[in-house]
């Protein structure tokens, strides 16, 4: 801060130009540098290595939306549980939280328990087991 009360933005501003100036070189530079053969090839969908076969309004197992959804609840999991582990050394050492260690230490294994029973349902529906 300066002396009338405003903070300096210079270096947020450069920063931010330099990131929209990369990221539109990032975009434009295959538009100018690549070069443009069609070919039948080339126009032809391509999934994962597998050559496309039939129709793409195909039924697909409803297994595979389950794994997403399994997938996107334990992601989340790690979202909470990896700054909760950042931090909570230091509130374990921290006078002023005494009181309050108990609490971030409790419900954070509540949260734990319930996605360790939201991963054993899930064990036993079979979702987890590739064979079926």
């Amino acid at each position: 801060m300066d002396g009338t009360g405003t903070v300096n933005y210079i270096p947020i501003i450069l920063v931010f130009l330099v990131g929209v100036g990369v990221a539109s070189a990032m975009l434009a530079m295959p538009l100018l540098l690549a070069r443009k053969r069609a070919s039948k090839v080339k126009l032809e969908p391509y999934e994962c290595g597998v050559e496309p076969v039939g129709t793409a309004r195909e039924r697909q197992s409803v297994k595979f939306y389950l794994v997403a959804m399994v997938f996107l609840l334990f992601d989340i999991e790690a979202v909470f549980l990896i700054p909760w582990a950042v931090v909570f050394p230091n509130v374990l050492h921290d006078p002023a939280y005494s009181s309050f260690r108990n609490v971030l230490y409790g419900e954070m294994m509540l949260f734990l328990v319930v996605l360790f029973i939201g991963l054993v349902y899930v064990w036993r529906q079979g979702i987890l087991n590739w064979t079926r």
